[in-house]
């Protein structure tokens, strides 16, 4: 018997050396994590036939999970990006612990060796962003467009006033605003997302954001606030209420 517990207890321990150690923030989250195989062969192999876009920190697939007959959004945090893993772990940690309709919902997270992978809810109906400045417009009635509106004020006021703790987005602009199947409005994209307590200045002292959604005030003294959050939903929404009907 004691040798059977010790066999055990070896192989326990090189399986843990294998994984590596848990970081503090997957302790505390611990959102569902996904196998890098499953993530692998759900993107055929991360195929460009199946790359939904790219931006500074990677690229997003769309994968198929055969065993929940589940669509979803993979981003794969490039090993070149300075600032990846702090994406990664801003993510995990924020929208590991958040749930609202009107937010872009992590469904779990895989890090394999240098490989940082990031699992969301699939939008079939893309961001916003393409609606509005894309190179083949889409029409939008004045309905959907206040449905758009509507879910991203709703998911703003969840992280500024209604969790337990404040959520500055720090990047609210029409790329991160992405469309459900019903064309509502959710915020996704939390990298560079930052928390404080209730009633607390918050603590950043850095500008962070993208050009032409940043606040004056954010230019000048490098504070982002819930007020620096609202001057750039004000430029989504400047940006709604100037889009064309298609006649």
């Amino acid at each position: 018997m004691t040798s059977v517990i010790l066999l055990l207890l070896v192989a326990f321990l090189g399986w843990r050396k294998k994984a590596g150690p848990q970081e503090d923030w997957e302790m505390k989250c611990r959102p569902p994590s996904f196998i890098y195989k499953d993530l692998y062969n759900a993107t055929s192999g991360f195929s460009d036939k199946m790359l939904l876009g790219k931006g500074g920190f990677g690229k997003v697939y769309r994968g198929f999970l055969p065993a929940s007959k589940r669509n979803v959004a993979i981003k794969r945090i490039s090993p070149e990006s300075k600032q990846g893993m702090k994406e990664f772990m801003s993510e995990v940690a924020i929208l590991g612990n958040v749930r609202h309709r009107s937010l872009v919902q992590l469904l779990g997270y895989c890090r394999n060796k240098h490989e940082l992978l990031l699992v969301y809810d699939y939008m079939p109906n893309g961001s916003l962003d393409k609606y509005l400045y894309g190179r083949h417009k889409l029409a939008l009635g004045w309905s959907q467009r206040f449905r758009i509106i509507k879910g991203v004020a709703c998911g703003l006021a969840y992280l500024h006033e209604e969790w337990e703790r404040v959520i500055i987005h720090r990047d609210i602009k029409s790329s991160n605003v992405l469309l459900d199947e019903e064309m509502n409005g959710r915020l996704g994209d939390f990298g560079l997302a930052r928390l404080h307590d209730h009633g607390v200045d918050a603590y950043t002292t850095h500008v962070a954001g993208t050009y032409g959604y940043i606040a004056p005030e954010l230019a000048r003294l490098g504070k982002s606030t819930k007020g620096t959050d609202v001057f750039a939903f004000g430029g989504v929404h400047d940006g709604g209420c100037t889009w064309k009907e298609a006649n």
